[in-house]
């Protein structure tokens, strides 16, 4: 069973991100706060679960957390700050639109940008470990995927419906083929998949 809580004494925030690794397309944060006592049996990080289950997790979450919000950075930003400052400004945009300021943030990872003067705790393989973490995973996940589902019919030659974005021997090759879209991120490199070790 996941952890409710890192600290009592303050408002806390568990944040995450989805789409880092990714060829094409945003990179998405979440920022949750939820009630002190919360539990749920299946709530994990968003890895480990079923695409059906995290949709259904991602119901529960919007109709129980305290508060909840979801933001992204997109691919032309990614290129401009790299990835990892992205990520970080994603979840600075999440915790910025949440309706309850937080006082106290705990991260997935083992960096982050401080964000103005809360003080956080950065937790490897959080979203494993404390629920708010999780249900940001859950959160960023599944509007991530809502958004390269949408863009996925622009450019049905990407697979983008199935892949999401993420760099398969299918999406490189096509890249490889045929060039980037709109969408991609310029500065990843996109490697022959007949050359990779496996």
């Amino acid at each position: 069973m996941l952890l409710a809580r890192y600290q009592h004494e303050l408002i806390e925030a568990g944040c995450d991100e989805a789409g880092r690794g990714c060829l094409a397309g945003p990179v998405f944060a979440a920022a949750v706060i939820l009630p002190p006592n919360f539990k749920h049996k299946l709530l994990n990080d968003s890895k480990q679960l079923a695409e059906d289950v995290r949709y259904k997790l991602r119901k529960e979450i919007e109709k129980k957390a305290i508060a909840y919000a979801v933001a992204s950075v997109d691919n032309v930003e990614i290129d401009e700050i790299n990835i990892l400052n992205a990520s970080f400004l994603a979840m600075h945009r999440a915790i910025e639109k949440l309706h309850l300021k937080p006082q106290f943030l705990i991260i997935d990872g083992n960096r982050f940008n401080k964000y103005q003067d809360t003080p956080h705790h950065c937790i490897v393989e959080g979203d494993a470990k404390y629920f708010s973490i999780a249900a940001a995973s859950i959160l960023a996940k599944t509007y991530r995927d809502d958004y390269m589902l949408q863009i996925a019919a622009e450019h049905p030659e990407y697979n983008w419906h199935t892949n999401k974005g993420y760099p398969t021997v299918k999406h490189r090759q096509t890249v490889l083929e045929i060039g980037y879209t709109p969408y991609h991120r310029r500065t990843f490199t996109v490697s022959d998949p007949q050359l990779s070790i496996f």
